[in-house]
């Protein structure tokens, strides 16, 4: 047998940060050799950073990622590494991957298949490697192979597949099985979402099977550049059977994941099947050798198991809580923030930030320990004293109750529960008398007194926004991070005010609905996410009907009868948004499966939805970052772009109204 231990890596890169990048690569180097491996793949773009938008265009931002390559090879003794740059060539830039063996530069490999949908902008950057192709580049005074090659090392053949060239329907995988090749290594930045885990580890285990090869799949880890999240997901299989998968959503920058492949098992199987005609005679320009040669282990190891929180039936929630965690750790720790301030109004909304900053500290602390808890956010010197998870959230989280003459005691009390429950640091503010000053000063201008019947908005919207100076003077104060609490459904509406409840830095769910938000509070109240104790606190705010608690108490306000049940928001959301269905289309379905609303009813709601989707596009767009975690996500800069001004649908609105009078006339006729 030739039996051969192989690794991947996940590691937790950060755009253009070269010295940060580079520790990293080293360690996964050293880590890999430690675990006796004779081959590491790394992930896509892994020296640069994935997410370097259009800095990629930066000549010094290319000329920079040469010079870290070659400060990394010479590390590169005794094991065959992936490392990914963006690389200029006769007149482009390209993605691509440095093949670098035992301190030499084999080649270099160019991306076939680029993203360019959804959260991915890389036609913008990059031009698309043609396949067949390939040439020589001339760097640091060598000339070098590049574009789509395999490799030879000893007698060990290797090709790649990176990131989206897997996705495609005829991936390059396939010439590569008919080439021969043992290994194909995928270096990859693949976001995470929910459920995309199932696709991926689809992808790869059927590429091992379909090919007959050993597959490797790396991926980045964590909060990379701002809104997207990495799960770190690496994988390894062969010949149709996972071997090994990282741990995902780890705090930890570098994830070493390990498997023993066997050569002559792959070999043996490839030769059996009918599926490819080799192709027996190579074009000797698509081939590198190299006389590295892999040394024979005898490493064997028996599939690793999943976590048991992956296999739970409330995977989405752990799923939210685990990576909404790990991005606002990644994120206060790569702005150099000092923690977080919360404007906490015993909602459900600013209640899930709070509870997720206390998730973010329990996972951290339980994975990293305390002193490197402490050693990553070594910034922070307040840390030094801080010894149990509570203490911790003490530093690095402050809320406040900004109460008016129309906040609740319920609200105020499920405030000071939630705080007291996490830890954090709370204040009381009463901002009554600042509301007041800013409404005397207007009535006064305009020679008349604002009443609720004629000025409701503007009596409403003025005390969100009164809460958020006191907030930023904390957050300006602290050295923190304002963080906002508008989720997905009330931005797809705009029910949220502008610089006010939308005030902060970072806006951690605006890229959930409120439906699934109000569910996970729950869970989290009677289950809690694996592995920690729950919140049965959070009972006190779940027993609550949502309300912004902006008009007089006696008015009954509720956010659902300000506007519709959020049930039926977000499925006119989906089906408008996700599904790009007209009003009509939404219609016809939306009575089929809320068939105990009246049609009058559901065709006002899908009006109104509609007509407040294109008002308040200016909002969506002044939306601090969010965090991606479906393909439901709202996000103008990421995921879904509208215009700010346009017809707002009038057109399909008149056709849907034509549609129901006609239904109506039609059936006062049959009954008549």
């Amino acid at each position: 047998m030739k039996l051969l231990h192989v690794a991947v890596a996940a590691l937790n890169q950060t755009p253009l940060d070269w010295e940060g990048n580079r520790e990293n690569i080293l360690t996964a180097i050293e880590k890999a050799k430690n675990e006796k491996a004779s081959l590491l793949c790394l992930p896509e773009l892994c020296i640069s950073g994935y997410g370097c938008e259009d800095a990629f265009h930066s000549p010094h931002v290319q000329k920079t990622a040469q010079k870290f390559l070659l400060e990394i090879v010479p590390q590169t003794q005794g094991i065959i590494v992936t490392l990914g740059l963006p690389l200029f060539f006769r007149g482009a830039l390209y993605n691509m991957v440095c093949l670098v063996a035992d301190g030499e530069i084999l080649g270099f490999v160019g991306k076939q298949n680029l993203a360019g949908d959804g959260l991915y902008y890389e036609p913008r950057w990059f031009k698309r490697w043609p396949a067949g192709v390939q040439s020589k580049i001339k760097l640091f005074g060598e000339s070098y192979p590049i574009g789509d090659l395999i490799f030879e090392c000893g007698d060990i053949c290797i090709g790649f597949e990176i990131c989206e060239d897997a996705w495609i329907a005829n991936r390059p995988g396939g010439k590569l099985a008919r080439q021969g090749v043992d290994l194909i290594l995928n270096p990859s930045a693949s976001h995470f979402a929910f459920g995309k885990k199932t696709v991926y580890e689809q992808l790869v285990v059927e590429g091992s099977r379909a090919f007959h090869v050993g597959y490797l799949f790396a991926s980045l880890l964590g909060n990379e550049s701002g809104r997207t999240i990495y799960d770190g997901g690496t994988l390894i299989a062969s010949a149709g059977e996972l071997l090994a998968r990282g741990r995902r959503f780890s705090f930890e920058e570098v994830v070493i994941t390990t498997a023993t492949l066997d050569i002559d098992l792959i070999r043996m199987q490839r030769s059996q099947t009918g599926s490819f005609q080799p192709i027996v005679s190579k074009q000797p320009e698509t081939t590198v050798t190299s006389d590295f040669d892999f040394p024979v282990e005898n490493i064997r190891q028996e599939p690793a198991p999943q976590p048991t929180w992956e296999t739970s039936a409330c995977l989405k929630e752990e799923e939210f809580a685990r990576a909404v965690a790990l991005g606002m750790f990644d994120y206060m720790r790569k702005s150099y923030s000092r923690g977080f301030v919360l404007s906490l109004s015993g909602g459900a909304d600013s209640t899930a930030v709070a509870a997720l900053v206390d998730v973010m500290v329990k996972l951290a602390l339980n994975e990293l320990g305390l002193e490197k808890f402490r050693a990553v956010l070594g910034y922070i010197q307040e840390l030094a004293t801080a010894n149990t998870a509570k203490e911790i959230v003490n530093v690095l989280l402050t809320t406040a109750y900004q109460a008016t003459k129309n906040s609740s005691q319920t609200t105020r009390n499920a405030a000071k529960q939630i705080a007291d429950a996490v830890g954090s640091t709370h204040y009381e503010f009463d901002v009554e008398e600042i509301v007041q000053g800013y409404t005397t000063i207007v009535g006064k201008a305009l020679g008349r007194n604002l009443t609720w019947h004629q000025d409701d908005i503007a009596l409403q919207n003025i005390q969100a926004r009164s809460r958020a100076p006191s907030v930023w003077m904390l957050a300006n104060i602290n050295g923190a991070l304002l963080v906002s609490t508008s989720n997905r459904s009330e931005a797809a509406v705009g029910y949220a005010t502008m610089d006010g409840d939308t005030s902060g830095g970072l806006s951690p769910i605006a890229g959930i609905d409120k439906a699934f938000l109000r569910k996970w509070l729950v869970w989290l109240e009677k289950e809690g996410v694996d592995s920690l104790e729950r919140l049965p606190d959070l009972g006190v705010v779940n027993c609550q009907q949502p309300t912004a608690e902006l008009r007089p108490q006696d008015s009954g306000q509720t956010d659902e009868s300000d506007l519709m049940p959020y049930e039926i928001i977000d499925s006119i959301e989906r089906l408008a948004v996700r599904d790009r269905k007209s009003p009509l289309e939404i219609y016809h379905w939306m009575c089929r499966r809320f068939e105990q609303f009246s049609q009058d009813q559901m065709a006002l709601w899908i009006e109104r939805f509609f007509q407040l989707w294109c008002r308040n596009q200016w909002k969506r767009e002044r939306y601090a970052p969010s965090f991606h975690l479906d393909d439901e996500s709202l996000d103008p800069k990421s995921w879904c772009r509208f215009p700010i001004l346009s017809g707002g649908y009038n057109h399909e609105l008149e056709e849907l109204h034509r549609y129901v009078s006609l239904q109506k006339s039609r059936s006062e006729k049959v009954s008549s």
